[in-house]
């Protein structure tokens, strides 16, 4: 969830024709066409390197380009997020590997399917690797998610649900931030447009990232993104592995309806006893010990997400605040992703998407599994949403490709 730093792509949209002082080829004719061949660029990530004929395979959004390498081509690589080629280091195709994002400039004449490369910027896979695991570590100490509860012509409002409960945060943006929303019917990141604070509504999921204050009560914010979203609880009555949907049973409304997972989908599945310990918590159950929404029988929550459990709350990874403390949806993004193919038929999941045109078919910004404890009200068999809601989910900011 929040996957991008905004956007690995965004460092080559960012370097023009003017700020890498490229000069336009000279444009010989083509001897099989008598056009002039033009100049193209081409990005994506290399699948393919072959050193011997100095190509390489490069997949794009839109299909797989051949790329060759002119004997006289600049090749150069970049760190992420640089706008310019001031400190770009000359590199040799030989460093050139599969999974780095690449940009390609050259001569292309009828065919749109290859490229004659004079300049390659390259950002190293390793490098990717890097930056997103230093954001997603600054997104999870820095980062906050809630619903607005409040809109001023400076500020936001939010309610930030922790194991303690919902609290309120201020959010005021520093004088740099970059404020972005999603677009309708869009769960991918790079869909979300610049946007202001006058287009953020009450009841709309914000995530921000910035300096708070120790009690978390109030945050400078970097970086903003909002958007509305709707969430949806079901039981799962079948899987299509192959499709990359589900059919479910909505709770709410008694109808069935379809989830389309895509590739920016985020799939969780919570431990049985972190689930309990949120369900506790969110209906208000009293644990042995006399505490609200302590762990459940046969043990404590020892790390069910693979970080501090909920008495344990310190440090960058922890749940944060103390016992009781942590924003929910931080915790939710530090557990492992699944597949499709794990989800399993009759399973209560809650999915969080976008507003779309169709109402019996949503795509899932992130899907929740292991929830059943969460929907059933104590003492029944009764499922039920309720106020539930996991925040921003998915693809609202952090890391991504």
């Amino acid at each position: 969830m929040f996957k991008t730093a905004f956007g690995v792509a965004a460092p080559f949209a960012a370097l023009t024709l003017a700020s890498v002082g490229w000069a336009p080829v000279a444009a010989a004719q083509d001897q099989a066409t008598g056009r002039a061949p033009s100049v193209v660029t081409r990005l994506g990530v290399v699948t393919k390197v072959d050193v011997a004929a100095r190509q390489i395979t490069l997949k794009t959004d839109t299909g797989e380009v051949a790329i060759t390498i002119d004997a006289k081509a600049k090749l150069v690589r970049v760190a992420p997020g640089a706008t310019n080629l001031a400190n770009a280091a000359t590199i040799e195709l030989t460093d050139i590997s599969v999974g780095d994002r690449l940009r390609a400039r050259g001569r292309t004449a009828e065919s749109q399917e290859s490229l004659a490369a004079l300049e390659i910027v390259v950002i190293s896979q390793s490098a990717i690797a890097s930056r997103q695991a230093a954001e997603r570590s600054d997104w999870d100490r820095r980062g906050a998610t809630g619903i607005v509860a409040d809109v001023a012509a400076d500020s936001v409002t939010i309610n930030v649900r922790t194991l303690a409960g919902v609290k309120p945060m201020a959010i005021t943006l520093a004088s740099n931030a970059v404020v972005r929303r999603y677009a309708p019917d869009s769960v991918k990141f790079s869909d979300a447009k610049p946007s202001t604070v006058s287009e953020i509504r009450k009841g709309d999921q914000v995530r921000a990232r910035g300096n708070k204050t120790p009690d978390g009560a109030q945050m400078t914010a970097d970086e903003l993104v909002s958007g509305q979203f709707k969430m949806i609880a079901g039981l799962i009555v079948s899987v299509d592995a192959q499709q990359n949907s589900i059919r479910i049973n909505n709770i709410e409304t008694k109808k069935p309806m379809t989830v389309k997972i895509s590739v920016d989908s985020t799939l969780k599945k919570l431990q049985p006893q972190l689930a309990q310990v949120i369900a506790n918590r969110l209906h208000g159950v009293t644990s042995g010990d006399g505490v609200p929404g302590g762990a459940p029988a046969g043990g404590p929550a020892s790390n069910p997400a693979g970080t501090a459990g909920p008495s344990e709350g310190k440090g960058p990874g922890g749940l944060g605040g103390g016992r009781g403390g942590g924003d929910l949806q931080s915790m939710i993004d530090r557990i492992p992703a699944i597949q499709v193919s794990d989800l399993m038929t009759g399973e209560a999941i809650i999915v969080s998407s976008v507003n779309g045109a169709n109402p019996d078919q949503v795509t899932a910004i992130t899907l929740l599994a292991g929830v059943e404890a969460i929907l059933t009200k104590p003492g029944t068999r009764e499922m039920s949403l309720g106020d539930w809601n996991m925040g921003g989910g998915g693809d609202v900011g952090g890391i991504g490709q």
